[in-house]
Order: structure tokens, then C-alpha cells, then sequence
């Protein structure tokens, strides 16, 4: 309970009494006039302690700090997403089902491979305007041959002309004795014409054996 002190008498005065009751009292019986009455100061409100909050709220971090923090918090979000794509694209990519395509395995070389040569080649026009491949197969080894044929792939030793064949032919010789040469004449399978064909001294040949 709140009380006031008189300050004629020093005394504690409840809050109902406008005056002190001993001073009024005593002027009372001595004829003098009643006190002027005293009222106690108002008591102070105590702030809010949600306002306290705010205040601490308020007086937070400095500006360059939070710029560093947020700073830092767009590093990592950015971090996180980058290795989090790469992983999901490595997952797929693991788990993708890779095709399975047989590798080429080259076919095993005719024996007669290494000893056998088609040289002096020369492109040339027939009556009926197809290009023929005229050459010269050479038998290198010290055996008679029979019944040999093979397949010749046309390059050129120019930089453009050796990104595709210029075209091939197939051949076949009833015989060859020791170290024999004999002409040939085969049809061309290209698609140049015969002035587009590499000249004699640029051509390039790949031999494949397939009889006997």
C-alpha cells in the first residue's frame, strides 16, 4: 500500500488523507488554519519490457557488418546451388544407360598381304565414258600365286582429297609366278570425274587381299 510523507511532521500519511490528521490536529486545537494538503508526486511508469526489445532491436548491428554477413549468405546460397546441379548432372549421367555398341575388330590380313603391290596407277576415260583405273600388280614373294583378288582404295596425298576416298575398284589375276608384274584394267567406283581424279604422282593406295 502506498503512502505519502508529511512534510510539517515527517510522518507516513495513508493516500486517503489529504492531509496530515496530526498536523491538522494540532492546528485545529491551536486556532491556526489546516495545512495546505501535500500530495505525493506521481509515481513514474515503468516502460514496457517489450519496448526495452525494441530498443535493443534497434541498436542491432552496424551497416557494414550486415553487408558482410548478407554478403556471405549469397556466397553460399550461390555455392550450394552450383555443386547441387553438378551433382544431380553426375547422377543422371551415372546412371544413363550407356549404348552398347560392338567394337570393330579388324578382320584377320590375307598371308599374301605383304607380298603383293598395285602400283602405276592411271585414271582414264572409256568409249562409253566411264573412268577405269589402269595399274600394275606386282607379286614380291618367290611362290606362284592363283586366282588372286583384292580391293583397292584410291587417296590422294593432298590435304583436301585425303579427308575421303576418291573412289575404289576391285581386281582379280588368274596368276602370277615369282616376283611377276602384270597390267590390269578395272571400272572406277567414284564420284569425281576423271579431271577431278588426283594425278598419277599424288595417288595413294590401300591393297586388301581377299583370294586366295
Amino acid at each position: 500500500m502506498f503512502t505519502w510523507i508529511c512534510p510539517e511532521c515527517g510522518r507516513e500519511v495513508p493516500p486517503s488523507y489529504e492531509a496530515c490528521p496530526d498536523c491538522a490536529f494540532k492546528a485545529k486545537s491551536a486556532g491556526l488554519p489546516a495545512p495546505a494538503s501535500a500530495q505525493p508526486p506521481p509515481p513514474v511508469p515503468a516502460a514496457p519490457p517489450h519496448a526495452y526489445a525494441l530498443a535493443g532491436h534497434r541498436g542491432g548491428l552496424p551497416t557494414w557488418l550486415l553487408a558482410i554477413v548478407f554478403a556471405f549468405a549469397f556466397l553460399g546460397l550461390g555455392a550450394g546451388v552450383y555443386f547441387a546441379i553438378h551433382y544431380f548432372r553426375g547422377s543422371q549421367a551415372a546412371s544413363a544407360p550407356l549404348d552398347t555398341v560392338p567394337a570393330k575388330t579388324p578382320g584377320k590380313a590375307n598371308a599374301l598381304q605383304k607380298y603383293v603391290e598395285v602400283s602405276g596407277i592411271r585414271f582414264v576415260e572409256n568409249p562409253k565414258h566411264q573412268t577405269e583405273a589402269r595399274f600394275i600388280v606386282v607379286n614380291h614373294s618367290d611362290a606362284d600365286i592363283t586366282d588372286l583378288a583384292g580391293t583397292v582404295n584410291i587417296w590422294g596425298r593432298t590435304t583436301k582429297s585425303e579427308e575421303e576416298s576418291a573412289g575404289n575398284f576391285s581386281f582379280k589375276v588368274a596368276s602370277l609366278k615369282p616376283n611377276e608384274s602384270k597390267e590390269a584394267v578395272a571400272a572406277l567406283n567414284t564420284k569425281l570425274k576423271v579431271y577431278e581424279l588426283p594425278d598419277w604422282q599424288n595417288v595413294s593406295t590401300e591393297v586388301q587381299i581377299t583370294s586366295p
